[in-house]
């Protein structure tokens, strides 16, 4: 696991009331959309509800119940993703920024048709720029 390098620094973004952050995968090999079981977006404390949570890779969003089946769609180590909410952020300060992800590793299983799956956070301290 990676979890340091999952929020890049210095990519908060604020367009109205909705803030967003490029994440990367802690993890070293690729896993398919469908892998990616959810995620929290908080900034100075305050969470994102988690309906108004956004997923983009590869230049299409996604809702969490959308990433369920998708295995047409893989997030790449080498990539970044945008986790995006409904949290306006005053740009003109430093915000502390964290996420937290739960992801499935499909190829280690860990029980009867149970797979592992791991859950990792990363908290940052950035700027916010407007979109």
């Amino acid at each position: 696991m990676i979890p340091d390098r999952i929020i890049e620094q210095g990519t908060l973004t604020t367009d109205g009331d909705r803030a967003a952050v490029e994440v990367r995968l802690p993890w070293y090999r690729a896993l398919p959309g469908s892998c990616i079981a959810g995620a929290r977006l908080s900034v100075d404390g305050h969470e994102a509800p988690a309906e108004s949570l956004r997923w983009s890779m590869n230049g299409r969003e996604f809702r969490f119940d959308e990433l369920v089946d998708e295995t047409g769609e893989w997030w790449f180590p080498t990539d970044s993703a945008v986790l995006s909410g409904d949290l306006p952020v005053d740009d003109a300060a430093e915000h502390e920024v964290r996420v937290d992800l739960t992801l499935y590793i499909p190829y280690i299983i860990i029980g009867d048709g149970e797979t592992l799956h791991i859950e990792e956070h990363d908290t940052k301290t950035m700027k916010a720029a407007a979109a």
